[in-house]
């Protein structure tokens, strides 16, 4: 892999360097960086004018319509990320439901939904885990029955992250309930408005809402807002899920936390002395850092993938895997550096970061469940990357 930058891609770097000089004093606080808020809206619009946000989007969808550049993305992630600026909005609407319909959606459905999710007009939630079905989410019980031009869809969904905020879900039922485990699935976006819907907050340990419990009951979605065909979800469910774990391994947010621990050992001292002479923390800085790096590396083994236009293979199945774990360890060091001021998450006059780290800490915990635990990654890893024989299943006569 040649790592040397030609002109071409130095002087877009420059480029990105003058947009931050110029703008970053509109952007939120990463720390603040939330759904819906003002500052939030008009520095995504900022981004999208500029082509830091949908870059390589088509124009009639919202994006900004240049040529994909692997190079130039890495570019841009990476001067986000020094400049500690955040970058486009994320979440499940752009980052995984945008994709899918670009592969997958009618040209009705890209035309309705993209641009407004790219926006942040509208905030999307995902249908999938369901009481007996996460892991084995093919194992989904909800059902969608068709009647006249509708389906008539009863169940429940559990986990789902942001349905306390989000206007549409996208969502799995089973349609076909006499049908093979893995068929019979079909991918419905509808409106959460719609009646027949009850959204109940689950509290976790942050003190905060961030998954929920959903119910349907006889909630009426026209047939047309199926994304692919009847029976056929699971595969169009799997290329949503792909971009969901990509997303849940980025190298770059995983750098911006290093370099703020960094940052927080140099400038907060104890006895006099700064926290990094501290040969302990160091240890363990220096031992992250290690695999801080490992991770970009691996990223940059995707950009070169993804330019070339062949599978990443191994390099792509590790990432969720690796990005999960090691972003919990970071919070977990910064909150050990930081000492009794690590442990203060909510209003005090002592806080520092505004109390992300605790809330990261105990977040991080739950995305290593999330997207697919951790167990099922490593059993995905050996099996299908490793080629290891496949674990035996129990008979449950």
């Amino acid at each position: 892999m040649d790592l040397n930058f030609t002109a071409e891609y130095q002087d877009f770097r420059a480029a990105v360097r003058g947009f931050l000089d110029a703008h970053k004093h509109e952007a939120p606080k990463i720390s603040n960086a939330g759904l819906r808020g003002k500052t939030r809206l008009k520095w995504q619009r900022i981004l999208l004018e500029h082509g830091y946000a949908a870059r390589t989007l088509p124009k009639q969808y919202g994006g900004f319509g240049a040529a994909p550049d692997a190079l130039k993305q890495r570019i841009i992630a990476e001067e986000f990320s020094r400049a500690k600026v955040p970058g486009g909005l994320s979440g499940q609407g752009i980052n995984m439901l945008v994709p899918t319909l670009l592969e997958l959606g009618t040209e009705e459905q890209k035309q309705a939904y993209i641009a407004k999710t790219l926006s942040g007009e509208m905030i999307w939630c995902q249908g999938y885990s369901e009481p007996g079905a996460g892991s084995d989410l093919a194992a989904l019980r909800t059902s969608a029955v068709v009647d006249g031009e509708d389906f008539v869809i009863n169940g429940q969904k559990i986990w789902t992250s942001t349905a306390n905020q989000a206007d549409m879900i996208f969502c799995l039922v089973r349609t076909e309930p006499d049908a093979p485990k893995h068929h019979g699935i079909s991918y419905l976006l509808f409106s959460m408005d719609t009646p027949g819907i009850e959204v109940r907050p689950l509290m976790t340990m942050t003190g905060r809402a961030e998954f929920n419990e959903v119910f349907f009951t006889d909630v009426r979605v026209p047939t047309s807002q199926i994304v692919g065909e009847r029976g056929e979800g699971w595969m169009v469910a799997n290329a949503t899920l792909t971009h969901e774990r990509g997303m849940l391994g980025d190298p770059d947010a995983a750098l911006s936390r290093l370099q703020s621990i960094a940052e927080i050992m140099q400038n907060e001292h104890v006895d006099g002395k700064s926290l990094m002479d501290n040969a302990v923390y160091r240890d363990r800085l220096v031992a992250l850092e290690a695999e801080v790096y490992a991770m970009k590396f691996n990223g940059m083994r995707l950009t070169t993938a993804t330019s070339a236009k062949k599978s990443a293979g191994m390099a792509g199945m590790i990432v969720k895997l690796q990005g999960c774990e090691l972003n919990h360890r970071l919070a977990e060091l910064a909150i050990d550096v930081m000492g009794e001021y690590g442990i203060l998450f909510e209003d005090s006059p002592f806080l520092r970061d505004d109390g992300m780290w605790q809330t990261l800490y105990m977040f991080d915990l739950g995305l290593i469940i999330g997207g697919g635990s951790a167990q099922i990654q490593k059993n995905i890893i050996s099996e299908r990357g490793l080629g290891m024989p496949r674990e035996p299943k129990v008979n449950k006569a």
